[in-house]
């Protein structure tokens, strides 16, 4: 992973290459204080302050050259506004010299993400170190852009190296690094104790067997939060066998694994004060002699049968078990990350997380905080009028809503596994970027995490 500790430093006066902000409105005025070479530069480099535009040109310092970088408002930078210059400038150390960094930081560090587990031939750039006078908001920077790239990377990788040993092994790894407790359930606990999860992976090899993975920190005697995350490492679509072009990026369908596993990790580091309890249950949705089939019912920990119409929405199975033990465990908050549906995709796009919650309240604020952070997420209802749609002429409930809503049916279907006054949130993300945009690069992807992370660290703040 990137050290991103060291793209951003303290400014003690060291040389570094000024970096000048300029937008279209002040573009003229700026200019025309530029001396008559300079100018010459700037026109022959088509500069104009649009926004992600970068011109250098000659300077007394050290490095020998300048640099000024287009943004929409130079009165308030956004966090991707420095993204591209981060991209592309020569390695070397940079200060800004018209305005603070604020949350652009996380821009200019992960501008300079790289996914080169898989190279044999590395991108020798050195890094782009970013000089900032706002120390407070050094840590919070370096904490948002690690956790980004925790989900980055963990998405990234192929099924075959991250399947549920590999999840396991990468929350072992978490709970030793901050003292919590790892608990792993698997084989027969896991067949009588968690039987959706066991029935959805069942298929899989022994050393893909499905497990319910847990980690439990802080002190007991604070509130406690539950993260749920779907870890389906690959979806096959089971024996309702997706195409080959909907089966190729089904490595992210663990996606909202790592988006529950890289916010543990924030608020571990930030040491928010909450009992943290992170639950994801990791499956391979495999063909094979023991995979479930449509018209298979398999009864829920909660007790609630469930009639599979359709085994390619198998996540929504493996979170309603995890969810029961969030709410067996007394959480008084609930949030679940999850790849889950095409129809949030259809219906939102890949940049927009659904986002449904069953308390007013919470879905403004976790609004707000989507706001705040440039992490947007997008309501969408709990509908209560579409329950008929997941009915079964034989069990409780089907696992399938059929062909309308079919977003907002999947979240019906989580809502019947949390039950009483547990305040919850439910992330449909797609944990994917389809095309590359500045300090944000095809592949893995964190939607809504910063923006969660945000509305704990407003709700449970540090003392």
């Amino acid at each position: 992973m990137t050290e991103f500790s060291e793209l951003i430093r303290l400014d003690k006066g060291q040389e570094a290459v000024p970096l000048q902000i300029i937008d279209t409105a002040g573009f003229d005025a700026w200019l025309a204080a530029q001396p008559e070479p300079r100018r010459q530069i700037i026109r022959a480099n088509k500069f104009a302050g649009v926004a992600t535009s970068i011109v250098i040109f000659p300077e007394e310092c050290a490095a020998g050259f300048a640099v000024a970088i287009g943004v929409p408002d130079s009165e308030k930078l956004g966090i991707w506004c420095l993204a591209k210059a981060a991209e592309s400038l020569p390695a070397g150390t940079y200060r800004l010299g018209n305005c603070d960094i604020g949350d652009a930081a996380i821009g200019w560090m992960l501008g300079q993400y790289r996914f080169n587990e898989y190279r044999d031939e590395k991108i020798p750039t050195g890094p782009r170190v970013l000089l900032t006078n706002e120390p407070g908001r050094m840590a919070s920077a370096v904490l948002q852009a690690e956790a980004t790239a925790t989900v980055r990377d963990l998405v990234n990788r192929p099924a075959a190296d991250c399947g549920p040993e590999a999840l396991e092994a990468e929350l072992k790894a978490l709970a030793k690094a901050n003292n919590a407790k790892i608990t792993v359930t698997s084989g027969e606990p896991l067949q009588s104790g968690f039987p959706m999860i066991h029935g959805v992976g069942k298929a899989a090899t022994r050393e893909h067997a499905p497990r319910l993975l847990e980690l439990t920190w802080g002190d007991e005697r604070n509130p406690r939060i539950a993260l749920v995350g779907k870890g389906v490492t690959f979806d096959s679509g089971g024996l309702d066998l997706k195409p080959s072009a909907s089966m190729r990026l089904m490595k992210k369908d663990m996606g909202g694994a790592a988006h529950a596993i890289a916010l543990a990790q924030m608020i571990m580091a930030a040491r928010l004060p909450v009992r943290l309890h992170l639950l994801v249950a990791a499956v391979e949705n495999c063909i094979g002699p023991g995979a479930m089939r449509p018209g298979d019912i398999l009864k829920s920990r909660a007790g609630i049968t469930v009639e599979i119409d359709n085994t390619d929405a198998e996540g929504r199975l493996v979170l309603g078990d995890a969810l029961t033990k969030a709410v067996e465990d007394n959480a008084e908050l609930i949030v679940d990350f999850a790849t889950l549906t095409g129809a949030a995709r259809t219906a939102l796009g890949p940049d927009l997380p659904a986002m449904f919650a069953n308390d007013e309240e919470l879905a403004a604020e976790l609004f707000a905080a989507g706001q705040a952070a440039s992490d947007p997420v997008w309501r969408l209802p709990l509908w209560d009028g579409y329950d008929e749609m997941l009915a079964s002429d034989v069990a409780d409930t089907s696992n399938s809503g059929g062909t309308f809503a079919g977003a907002i049916t999947a979240a019906l279907f989580l809502k019947k596994f949390v039950t009483g006054e547990t305040k919850w949130a439910h992330f449909d993300t797609f944990a994917w970027r389809p095309t590359a945009k500045p300090g944000r690069p095809k592949g893995g992807e964190a939607l809504g995490l910063r923006a969660v992370f945000r509305y704990l660290a407003e709700k449970y703040p540090v003392r």
